[in-house]
């Protein structure tokens, strides 16, 4: 039997998240391969619509990693995706996909060990999830409304 291998998309800020992964490989902390890094301005950039998307086009997990709380290079960017993350969770909860399969992260630049860890544990979650029920949704009837 094949083990699931879950496709994880982490939108990350440039000046913070985005760092953050890129020190986690210099230092050669390990973290799965099957998480695809997309850089942003910022994280208060990501919209509920772009962490639907990634879901809708086969992702089985989305993360969305900021600067630390305070420490945002556009005041207040990551507060504004927290708040989007948890409306995303919730309606993702109410139409049966699951809201656990987003989460928002936060850290400086300087924590890779950070990123490497909350990278292991988002795509363990997922595993143990199981594959993102849109990817069969056609069978289903499972259907994004932002499709």
């Amino acid at each position: 039997m094949e083990t699931f291998e879950p496709i994880i998309v982490a939108f990350c800020c440039h000046y913070c998240a985005y760092t953050a992964a890129d020190m986690a490989g210099s230092m050669r902390l390990h973290y799965p391969a099957n998480v695809k890094i997309i850089r942003v301005p910022c994280s208060g950039k990501v919209d509920a619509i772009h962490v639907m998307k990634a879901l809708e086009k086969g992702a089985d997990g989305v993360m969305v990693a900021g600067c630390l709380e305070g420490d945002c290079h556009f005041k207040n960017g990551n507060t504004r995706a927290a708040s989007r993350v948890r409306s995303v969770k919730k309606l993702l909860d109410e139409i049966g996909i699951g809201g656990e399969r987003v989460e928002m992260f936060t850290m400086s630049a300087g924590m890779g060990e950070r990123f490497a860890h909350v990278a292991t544990e988002l795509t363990e979650r997922i595993r143990r999830l199981g594959p993102n029920p849109v990817k069969s949704g056609a069978a289903s009837g499972v259907r994004l409304a932002a499709s």
